[in-house]
């Protein structure tokens, strides 16, 4: 989404996987993936009509769980490392249940097309972060230039296409903060989880995530019924958005490696934006365009050459 999805986020090479070439279902798998995590923020729009982003966010985790869970367990991968509970309690806040949140937040307030654009924002943070958390992600030449072009195109979307309205900029701000969450749930994800299997590492993150969100959930519970397109969306995000998403990915990772499988990073802002404007009837601008030039562009810079940090969500 988002686990942004966008969910898949960046991102570097990762040894643990092989890099093998790419065949025609691994390219079928690859767009396939971008098209789901894509949809993320469709279903999110929709989910919030009558939900509100808490609980559009624990529905989610809590479904995804229920995909993840058993396919772990059928692996032998729900083992955690000793003493990683509290380390796994704050992947979870930094990487799902926070962002997954302030995505449904800005979403009330931005349309779905812009919410995949200014995710897409997430590579930039951890470029940024980087310069402090881990030298084998430090951003100098070309890849510096990356990250400037990139923020760059954030301050085009947040300062022309939502700085006409108080509210739309302040939920696109709460989107690219859900951006900086995913980064920093990725430095986390490789000082302390890259040695467990990375699905069960995901389950895990799921159970956490829905037990943090249900205070929030159920103290936001709609007043009346809501409508059966919402609770669809909401439905399809978390079964096949979260979970299903999630399988596919890490088949990815181990059949073509991460180098790879991260081309999807940049397929799922172009599959919101054809979402959003085709089924939304969402306005597309040119700022809009420049912005996601830049911010993909920059994203492809800036992740040139960097280590191992995956983050686990792309939504």
């Amino acid at each position: 989404m988002d686990l942004a999805a966008y969910q898949c986020l960046k991102l570097h090479q990762d040894g643990h996987y092989p890099e093998t070439r790419m065949n025609r279902r691994a390219w079928t798998m690859l767009l396939i993936l971008g098209a789901i995590w894509g949809a993320s923020y469709l279903f999110i729009k929709i989910g919030v009509r009558d939900l509100s982003p808490a609980i559009v966010a624990w529905l989610r985790v809590a479904l995804a769980a229920a995909v993840l869970v058993p396919l772990a367990a059928s692996r032998g991968g729900l083992r955690l490392p000793p003493g990683s509970a509290v380390a796994l309690i704050v992947l979870a806040a930094t990487q799902v249940a926070v962002p997954f949140v302030l995505i449904g937040v800005g979403e009330k307030e931005v349309s779905s097309s812009m919410a995949g654009i200014l995710v897409a924002s997430t590579p930039l943070f951890i470029a940024l972060l980087a310069l402090r958390l881990d030298h084998e992600e430090r951003s100098e030449g070309t890849r510096m230039w990356g990250v400037l072009a990139g923020f760059a195109g954030v301050s085009i979307l947040l300062g022309v296409d939502l700085g006409g309205s108080q509210a739309e900029l302040l939920g696109g701000i709460a989107i690219v903060v859900a951006g900086l969450g995913y980064a920093i749930g990725a430095f986390i994800n490789k000082r302390r989880f890259t040695g467990p299997d990375p699905i069960g590492i995901a389950a895990w993150v799921m159970v956490v995530s829905t037990g943090l969100l249900a205070p929030f959930a159920l103290a936001t519970l709609p007043d009346a019924a809501p409508g059966l397109g919402p609770l669809a969306s909401v439905a399809a995000l978390g079964v096949v958005g979260t979970g299903i998403a999630f399988a596919i990915f890490f088949s990815l990772l181990a059949a073509v490696g991460p180098a790879r499988t991260m081309i999807v990073t940049y397929l799922v802002p172009a599959f919101a934006v054809a979402y959003g404007v085709l089924l939304l009837g969402e306005e597309i601008s040119v700022a809009s365009v420049g912005g996601l030039a830049l911010i993909v562009g920059g994203s492809y810079l800036a992740a040139q050459g960097g280590g191992d940090a995956v983050a686990l969500a792309p939504e």
